[in-house]
């Protein structure tokens, strides 16, 4: 279980809004009092604060963020729904669950809630922070927010500012939540259809054509329905309603379209610009949601980046996938520097 920081102080969001208190979700992987590097650990959309739960590949004993060698911080980003305040929250002002009077919250929001419990355990230098998609997002934002404090960066399937294309699947999803008719009442499982849906849209984002084509292939027997491609989308949508809150799933989405590095900083190029951590930025080359070219972008505008490409044939999920070869790419970036 994770800890949880009780945050009693009200929480000035970027849109204006004001949480009047927040909790913040947390697992430390090691010892804070012992002198060892410390890795801070980004989730990505639905993830939680454990990364050997979603990323036991590349987090856990002898992995490259090795639990042995690296103390390890993951906090639920704000609006989630493993332990940190969100719309499933009760508000304090009304007795009752946020919903629809969640506010929006944004990635330079889960930052700041991030050096809440950055100042809290009173961890002065971030050796590395790594996170992909989402995660990546906000290691982005607090790069720029906090200049000096963190040594490195690993930037994975991520881009400065959520393009248009992101957004539509997003917007898509969102649709699907909102056709649900019991979506933000208080009945029991509320929204779950949506969220089976909207997980469904999202599952083609995260995959390909080549993906289905090699995973979900039928034998030519001359069935007319029940393909596996059909049942395979189910079986995500369904896993998902076992594990997460169909209102947090729609706030967690538009604070993922409010990702801008640039927004009231210049634009991208100039705040990118700015962030002098040292930086691995790394594509997926079937990732149809960040393509090459745009990560690579990010790295070309970053004064200290290097990029490189992964090969997969799971398009955006590949860095959950993908765990040799992207250890493989990872070690041979910390060679280097």
């Amino acid at each position: 279980m994770p800890e949880i920081l009780n945050h009693p102080h009200p929480f000035l969001t970027e849109s204006g809004a004001v949480l009047p208190r927040i909790d913040i979700a947390y697992d430390v992987l090691g010892d804070l009092t012992q002198k060892k590097p410390l890795v801070w650990v980004c989730h990505a959309l639905t993830g939680n604060s454990n990364p050997l739960d979603w990323w036991p590949g590349i987090v856990g004993p002898g992995r490259y963020v090795d639990t042995d060698r690296f103390n390890v911080v993951c906090a639920n980003v704000l609006g989630s729904c493993y332990g940190s305040t969100g719309a499933h929250s009760i508000n304090p002002e009304t007795g009752k669950p946020y919903l629809s009077d969640f506010p929006l919250v944004t990635i330079r929001d889960m930052v700041n809630a991030h050096e809440i419990l950055r100042n809290h355990l009173g961890i002065e230098k971030i050796d590395l922070i790594i996170g992909a998609s989402l995660g990546a997002f906000q290691g982005l934002e607090w790069s720029y927010m906090q200049p000096g404090l963190i040594e490195k960066l690993v930037f994975l399937v991520a881009g400065a500012r959520t393009s248009p294309w992101c957004k539509a699947f997003n917007e898509a999803q969102r649709m699907a939540l909102q056709a649900d008719p019991t979506f933000f009442t208080d009945v029991p499982h509320a929204g779950a259809k949506g969220l089976m849906a909207a997980r469904a849209i999202g599952m083609l984002s995260y995959r390909n054509f080549q993906t289905f084509g090699i995973t979900q292939p039928d034998p030519e027997n001359g069935q007319l329905e029940d393909f596996r491609a059909c049942t395979y989308q189910r079986y995500q949508g369904e896993k998902l309603v076992n594990r997460y809150n169909p209102h947090a799933y729609y706030y967690i989405s538009k604070a993922f379209d409010s990702h801008d590095i640039g927004r009231g900083r210049g634009g991208v190029a100039r705040a990118l610009g700015k962030i002098q951590t040292k930086t691995l930025c790394v594509s997926t080359d079937t990732d149809i949601l960040f393509p090459v070219e745009e990560v690579n972008g990010v790295a070309d505008l970053l004064p200290n980046a290097t990029h490189v490409m992964l090969e997969s044939i799971y398009g955006h999920d590949g860095f959950l996938i993908e765990n040799d070869k992207l250890t493989a790419i990872l070690q041979s970036w910390q060679h280097t520097l």
